[in-house]
């Protein structure tokens, strides 16, 4: 960002460093706002679960040990709407299809707290989420695999992909930390690629990603291991939800290669999981607890090392999106695709040892 220039052409230094720091001054009031918003919402919504004792029990499946609160999305993702809805605002949007795509944010946030307090039927919940999918697609503006299949086609295979992705996101929400960690991550990311990136059609993405990693900072000051609350599928579903919309988003405007690495450790471990089970004729909708993190916790370790393991190799993931632009992309994801398998390797093979989780 430059100052006005003078007139011999150059540029006013001072003007130039009063601009820098109005912009470091106003990204770090916002993302101040959201974290601290987002950290005594949460402690509210935690006196409030406590209070109605509205806990998830430990069963068979559970990788905790005692009666947790669940529901801290009821903190999430209010702020996760507030923050969209302000970006939208301020970059000048007005398209009715993206507010369509934020109202359908909202809706299953609300679903997935009924869901929460009462178990819905599958059905009913994949219902909805291809409905809403179907609202927000048309909230993205472009071809997501950048006219390499008819229109249609594209339309058709970014619903599939969206709902898989909210149900990844859902799936993957497991030990303490883990989804907070990648969704900060994913923010992170998507604001790292706005910086470099200065573009109009990134810029609202570089403030929402910003802020959804300001509100899961906030989140993971409770969420961290040993959790005093849980997400519930009313933080992870529109978390889920609105991640995707962002992705999908990033890819559509050509940064295809950021938008498929950024979540790509989620990606293969949700999917590689499902694809055994699904050929073991298991239903793949229960809970369970064969995810590679999962495992990494049954041999001994912490949710907080496990998660830290995650959170490490997302930022070498995201170190790879922005490597030299003259590096292609097939060679960033086969870089990728080393790293998340590096850390698949080592959730798998680590020593056994004394539980640590409980």
């Amino acid at each position: 960002m430059c100052g006005p220039a003078n007139p011999d052409g150059s540029f006013d230094v001072d003007s130039d460093r009063n601009a820098r720091t109005m912009t470091f001054t106003g990204l770090a009031t916002f993302s101040s706002i959201f974290l601290i918003g987002s950290m005594l919402l949460t402690w509210v919504v935690l006196n409030y679960l406590r209070r109605k004792a509205i806990l998830d029990m430990p069963n068979h499946r559970s990788s905790h040990a005692v009666p947790t609160p669940r529901g801290g999305g009821l903190a999430v993702t209010p702020l996760l709407i507030l923050l969209v809805a302000v970006v939208f605002i301020h970059t000048g949007v007005t398209s009715v299809s993206h507010w369509l795509m934020l109202a359908a944010a909202a809706g299953l946030g609300l679903l997935s707290w009924l869901d929460d307090r009462h178990d819905l039927s599958a059905a009913i919940r994949f219902a909805m989420q291809f409905v809403a999918v179907i609202v927000g697609v048309f909230a993205i503006d472009k071809p997501v695999l950048g006219g390499l299949v008819p229109v249609w086609l594209d339309h058709v295979l970014v619903v599939f992909a969206w709902v898989w992705f909210i149900n990844l996101f859902n799936f993957m929400d497991g030990i303490d930390g883990i989804s907070g960690v990648e969704a900060g991550s994913i923010g992170l990311g998507i604001f790292i690629l706005a910086l470099l990136m200065p573009l109009p059609q990134f810029i609202g993405l570089g403030y929402i990603g910003l802020g959804i990693l300001a509100i899961m900072i906030g989140f993971l000051i409770w969420n961290w291991h040993p959790a005093k609350l849980f997400l519930g599928d009313v933080g992870s579903v529109p978390l889920g939800f609105v991640l995707g919309w962002v992705l999908l988003k990033t890819a559509s405007e050509g940064a295809w290669v950021v938008a498929l690495i950024l979540p790509s450790y989620y990606l293969f471990d949700a999917t590689f999981t499902l694809v055994k089970r699904a050929l073991r004729r298991e239903k793949i909708w229960q809970a369970h607890r064969e995810h590679f993190y999962q495992l990494a916790t049954q041999r001994g370790f912490s949710h907080a090392r496990v998660s830290t393991m995650i959170a490490i190799s997302n930022l070498i993931l995201i170190a790879v999106c922005f490597a030299q632009s003259e590096t292609p992309g097939w060679m960033r994801v086969f870089a990728a695709l080393i790293v998340v398998l590096s850390l698949v390797g080592m959730m798998v093979r680590m020593p056994v040892k004394g539980r640590t989780d409980t």
